[in-house]
């Protein structure tokens, strides 16, 4: 008797995107006529710039090329020259642009791992690194964070608890996502020596790097004792809302990190030629561009912060950079609050969608009480969405 072929365990072990997973409820809930507020996914409402689509306009190639494999000319320089103004130096050779931070993520973890080799991440972390680990076939190493101090780090020891023969990297993020966290200059300096002295990798993602509100912000390429261990992850993503162009970047000093990045580039060919043309304009005048976002996401932090303080029963604390916050609920199960807000409850008309933090945690049994807010909407949208929860809140004690 024929038997069904079987999918693969990779297949069978990727985790679907906890985001996204309501999203079809949320689209049946409008089709009845109820307003839904997103707070789930980090897809900024502000308008992109109108310089990106007079670039496309003004292209005028005669033929759509592949592009180079580790990106196009004016887009590395491009890369240098924004890297340059934040004070990072690097040379055009240092540099592979990638289809989105996410690609520059799978890159550095399938360069500097093997099979079941490790990589330490602090929890909660950003949902697809998950993802990200299973596709390279890595172990995620999760060092548990704590919201009472804001998602800091902890001790030196107990972090170098979780290393072992199989480590080969630590990964942050920073500013973080999903918590909005900015790591100090000891914070880091402390995983920094752990690198050196334990001869690993620091992969830090960065894509957040102007949102810092109320810390400064310091990235891994200040710290030139681990110059050819750290690995430098970014996209033009969120700091100049061109979520949809897809274009991110892996940098590093190490020549072989990036030798295996191109190589894996070559295997997929290149990223798209428009969107790299695209965002040449916006990498050379950053300021420009990104300013008046940071400004808006400043005032919206400052909305969600002080909103907070009238829901009781909240846990929280003051996010310093990104556009997000992890939030302690009243509730035995995040997910299951979360799945009734959107499924049954509404206010006057309106509900939520937000993300259960459960998803961004590795350790079973973490995150059950928490969930991720976006701050990716105008501010009287937040105002009345945080009121939502919060009249959603007491409706669920009571039931």
């Amino acid at each position: 008797m024929l038997t069904k072929p079987h999918i693969s365990s990779r297949a069978k072990t990727m985790q679907a995107s906890p985001l996204r997973k309501l999203a079809a409820t949320a689209e049946a809930r409008k089709k009845q006529g109820i307003k839904v507020h997103h707070l789930n996914i980090g897809q900024p409402d502000l308008p992109t710039a109108s310089i990106v689509y007079e670039t496309i306009h003004n292209i005028g190639q005669p033929t759509l090329a592949y592009a180079p494999s580790a990106g196009l000319n004016p887009t590395l320089t491009a890369w240098k020259n924004y890297f340059q103004h934040v004070g990072i130096e690097f040379n055009e050779s240092e540099i592979v642009v990638t289809s989105g931070g996410s690609e520059a993520i799978i890159f550095a973890m399938c360069a500097v791992c093997d099979n079941q080799d490790e990589i330490i991440v602090f929890e909660p972390f950003y949902t697809n690194y998950n993802g990200f680990a299973t596709i390279a076939n890595v172990h995620l190493q999760p060092v548990p964070l704590s919201i009472t101090n804001g998602f800091h780090l902890p001790s030196t020891e107990e972090i170098e608890k979780h290393i072992n023969g199989k480590t080969k990297a630590i990964l942050i993020t920073n500013p973080s996502n999903p918590t909005g966290t900015i790591y100090s200059k000891d914070e880091l300096q402390r995983i920094v020596d752990l690198a050196k002295k334990h001869n690993l990798f620091l992969m830090s993602d960065e894509v957040y790097r102007e949102f810092n509100f109320d810390a400064e912000f310091i990235s891994v390429m200040s710290f030139p004792e681990i110059r050819n261990q750290a690995i430098l992850l970014d996209s033009c993503s969120k700091r100049f809302n061109v979520c949809g162009a897809r274009i991110g970047v892996i940098a590093s000093h190490n020549a072989e990190v990036i030798h295996a990045a191109f190589k894996f580039g070559m295997a997929r060919l290149s990223v798209a030629t428009i969107e790299q043309l695209a965002v040449v304009p916006l990498l050379n005048s950053p300021d420009e561009y990104v300013k008046p976002i940071v400004e808006e996401f400043r005032k919206r932090r400052d909305v969600v912060y002080e909103t907070l303080k009238t829901i009781p029963g909240v846990t929280y604390y003051k996010p310093e950079g990104a556009f997000y916050i992890v939030i302690g609920l009243p509730v035995a199960d995040a997910d299951d609050f979360a799945r009734w807000l959107i499924e049954e409850f509404e206010h006057n008309k309106e509900t939520v969608l937000i993300a259960p933090a459960q998803g961004f945690y590795a350790t079973p049994g973490k995150g059950m009480n928490e969930v991720r807010l976006a701050f990716t909407l105008n501010l009287d949208e937040l105002r009345r969405s945080l009121e939502i929860i919060k009249f959603a809140l007491e409706a669920y004690n009571k039931k």
